[in-house]
């Protein structure tokens, strides 16, 4: 990114938008030379700084809003060649730079980064076959599966349109009537929805993805990052501290670990599935609200990821950054996961809203190589291609580009049938995990984590009415009696102070909002 700075000392000087010099660009034109002097209209320099600082403001992300950056780069460690053709891919010690943007999901672009959320990671690589997107999470689980519940499910964490408050019952009212989203929920809810640092956190590709190759082969595809300075998490005691004496705390160990060259790193791992083993396996692979068992199919290491340069300029750089998965080069595809297809539109139409329609074009957006010419003028166009005709004459050469066969189609990938509208349906199936998930916590380390997810759960639940708190129990006994009974017993313990008015602030944590 550019880091241009003003003349020497002596040849510097400020002028209007157009040029003008000025000799002081703080002084106002005024009727008489005094403090309360009648302001001119033809203060042009006056006119040009408040018209710009009362427009400087873009709109903010509807998720994803508070975030931080870094530069980076992405390095073969093993060869898996085998499985994908990918250039950025094609040998070991192959180093493609990158930019990633990490944040919380649900609060706004000035709340507390340590809240309890799921985190978002975004890596942008620069590879020679153009950008690709990953676009991860810090569970490998998503709440929902059917795109059609997105604006419900990101309504449901945001304040209620009365008073613009978060409401316990809202939230819980919207989960309890697509429980598929309990697993990803105690996730949440457990010490891994307060990280302590964005370095020390684990990190999921979430939706299945293909490899591909160019003789029409192809693999399903999971990625997994893990942090090399290993995984560590803050109790909700400590996150609610830290978030009321440092909102920023996690941007800014982000930043300060970059200038004291303590690099983060990530080892980049994936879970390979063969296409004709998807339509069998015991879990719908597509399905977000699921994971697929490492035993089944282990990680298998193929890279790293290293963060060592700031970004020079955060509204540039940080703020300007968009992300989408149809950013795919050459090796890497979609799927036919609902999220994911949901996720292909709404990105797009997020940068295209935020940014304009040239958002492709800022130095942090753009790839090494790009060029349509049907894509012209709009707002904010930096390189609108000169005298270049504005069309596709139909009959270019292109020399470079390697013709690939059509990707082999596996059965439960052709699509012949009548259009027809569908909704998921919870099943006793979506509450297998969740009580795995349950399970393994008794035994994980550091210990005491069961404990601590029963007290996070009734800390937030114990704000929501009766009806919905009862109904919450509910579907917890579904995944696990003890759960359920442990869940109540606190709740409603808690639910009797918010009541009595005795509830303390520590008490009162919610989802997201501290």
């Amino acid at each position: 990114m550019s880091t241009a700075a003003p003349p020497p000392p002596g040849e510097a000087y400020y002028t209007t938008n157009s040029g003008l010099p000025l000799v002081d660009p703080q002084a106002t034109l005024r009727i008489g030379d005094k403090l309360q002097g009648l302001f001119l209209l033809r203060d042009i320099n006056l006119l040009e700084t408040i018209s710009h600082v009362t427009h400087e403001r873009i709109p903010e992300r509807l998720v994803h809003a508070k975030g931080a950056g870094a530069y980076g780069e992405f390095e073969v460690t093993h060869d898996i060649s085998e499985f994908t053709s990918a250039d950025f891919l094609s040998k070991v010690g192959k180093k493609t730079r990158l930019f990633s943007r990490f944040s919380t999901v649900a609060g706004g672009r000035g709340s507390a980064d340590t809240v309890r959320d799921t985190r978002g990671f975004a890596f942008k690589l620069y590879t020679e076959e153009g950008n690709l997107d990953w676009l991860f999470f810090s569970e490998p689980v998503f709440p929902i599966r059917d795109g059609g519940k997105f604006p419900s499910f990101v309504h449901c964490q945001k304040g209620v349109p009365q008073n613009n408050l978060f409401s316990s019952s809202a939230f819980w009212d919207f989960f309890d009537h697509n429980s598929e989203a309990f697993h990803a929920l105690m996730m949440i809810f457990s010490d891994r929805g307060t990280p302590k640092s964005y370095q020390n956190s684990e990190i999921f590709g979430l939706n299945t993805y293909k490899f591909t190759k160019t003789d029409g082969s192809f693999w399903y595809v999971k990625v997994h990052l893990k942090p090399k300075a290993g995984v560590l998490n803050f109790t909700r005691e400590e996150a609610t501290q830290i978030a009321g004496e440092d909102p920023d705390f996690m941007s800014r160990s982000l930043f300060n670990a970059i200038v004291a060259k303590d690099f983060p790193v990530w080892d980049v791992y994936v879970q390979i599935i063969p296409p004709q083993e998807a339509q069998t396996y015991k879990v719908n692979i597509f399905d977000p609200t699921k994971v697929i068992s490492q035993a089944d199919y282990p990680l298998i290491p193929f890279g790293k990821i290293t963060l060592n340069e700031n970004p020079t300029n955060f509204f540039s750089e940080v703020e300007g950054v968009s992300f989408s998965p149809t950013a795919i080069v050459p090796g890497w595809d979609v799927t036919a996961d609902p999220i994911l297809q949901t996720r292909l539109f709404a990105y797009g139409s997020a940068a295209r809203y935020r940014l304009g329609v040239n958002f492709f074009q800022s130095a942090v957006n753009k790839p090494l190589y790009g060029y349509n010419p049907t894509k012209r003028d709009g707002a904010g166009n930096i390189d609108n291609l000169g005298s270049l005709p504005n069309y596709i004459p139909g009959d270019q050469q292109h020399e470079k580009i390697i013709i690939v066969k059509q990707y082999e189609q596996a059965a439960h990938e052709q699509w012949i049938g009548t259009a027809t509208y569908f909704d998921s349906k919870v099943t006793d199936d979506d509450y297998v995990q969740p009580r795995v998930f349950w399970s393994m916590l008794e035994k994980a380390d550091p210990p005491g984590q069961q404990e601590r997810l029963v007290g996070n759960v009734a800390a937030s639940l114990s704000k929501a009415d009766a009806p919905i708190r009862q109904a919450t129990y509910d579907i917890f006994t579904k995944i696990d009696a003890d759960l359920g009974a442990r869940i109540k017993k606190e709740t409603e313990a808690l639910a009797g102070q918010v009541a009595s008015g005795a509830q303390t602030s520590s008490l009162v944590t919610q989802h997201y909002l501290l």
